[in-house]
């Protein structure tokens, strides 16, 4: 904003020097020091320049007959001020559309990662490139099928609706959620006992996990399962694993617990406020253990029927069986 200030008024220069060329004009010693000041004149040389009629005045000291134009008057802070408001609140509109966006953690699930209050910054530029959530990061989605039924709404004034929606604040309207993912479209997630947690044959290191939790809650209402993830979707957890209802508590929803990778906002890259808890959120060292990336071909192998294997097996016995018909045949004969 300074800077725009200083280059209003930069028109000032102008003044000082409009109509008054200095350093052409002829001074009075000019002509005693200068013996070849007449000749020139009369050759049409440097004399005829001076005594133009420019912007440097006629020959006898007369105002030429195009004067140098009057400077703008620079125009008023006060002026100013609203066009750079609106210059700012456009960028952060843009910003919050299709960069990043800031948003409020409301409750504990995601501790001691998260905690209720901390703000975030997630990026919603990636994923207009194709980029889809990958295991361990931490995502904000969309409430996908009522999971926050039943809590409280928040009711912003008018001040906090503005700048929730020029993105300064997070909105109260938008039902969103934040969670870990876990697990990606062809996974095998499961949860045996107190853990650890599964993920396509491979168990994983949880430092994240609250402390005093287990990785796997023992209870009826979904704690245990074994669940084979669709493609297009992601199976997500909270990191306090006794106080998170994630997506091991909404099976019967329309989903089955998963979250439509559509209904994805963006991966939370950044913890910026407050200033204390300032930090990135890297995906963990566990997610990329050797070998979890293939399982998932293997455990769609386990689960064919089989009838299918039968059908792929039978065709060679059959034709060992023929095969061995002819050669006893043969034998015979001789």
């Amino acid at each position: 904003m300074g800077d725009v200030a200083v280059g209003a008024r930069s028109g000032h220069d102008g003044e000082e020097h409009s109509g008054r060329p200095e350093e052409n004009a002829p001074s009075a010693d000019s002509g005693l020091t200068s013996g070849n000041d007449t000749g020139a004149a009369k050759d049409g040389g440097p004399a005829d320049v001076l005594s133009s009629g420019g912007a440097g005045g006629g020959r006898d000291g007369e105002p030429g007959d195009s004067a140098a134009p009057a400077p703008k008057k620079p125009r008023s802070f006060w002026k100013e001020l609203p066009i750079l408001i609106g210059i700012a609140l456009v960028l952060a509109l843009l910003i919050k559309t299709f960069l990043v966006q800031a948003f409020s953690i409301p409750s504990d699930s995601m501790q001691n990662t998260l905690q209720q209050g901390d703000r975030v910054l997630v990026d919603k530029l990636t994923p207009w490139f194709g980029s889809k959530p990958e295991r361990g990061e931490v995502v904000v989605f969309h409430d996908p099928d009522d999971w926050l039924a039943g809590e409280p709404t928040a009711q912003p004034n008018a001040v906090q609706t503005f700048l929730s929606w020029i993105g300064l604040m997070p909105s109260a309207q938008e039902k969103d959620l934040i969670k870990r993912v876990i697990g990606v479209g062809g996974d095998t997630v499961s949860c045996k006992g107190s853990g650890p947690l599964m993920v396509n044959g491979h168990a994983l290191n949880e430092p994240y996990v609250y402390p005093g939790n287990t990785p796997c809650s023992v209870d009826d209402q979904g704690g245990q399962f074994t669940v084979k993830v669709p493609k297009g979707y992601i199976w997500v957890m909270g990191d306090h694993r006794q106080n998170s209802r994630d997506s091991r508590y909404n099976q019967s929803d329309k989903h089955h617990g998963m979250v439509p990778v559509k209904e994805v906002v963006g991966r939370a890259i950044v913890k910026a406020w407050p200033i204390n808890r300032w930090g990135t959120l890297p995906v963990p060292d566990t997610f990329d253990q050797s070998g979890i990336n293939t399982q998932s071909s293997a455990a769609s192998l386990s689960v064919a029927p089989q009838g299918v294997a039968v059908a792929a097996v039978l065709p060679v016995a059959v034709w060992r069986r023929r095969r061995g018909e002819r050669v006893g045949s043969k034998f015979e004969k001789r």
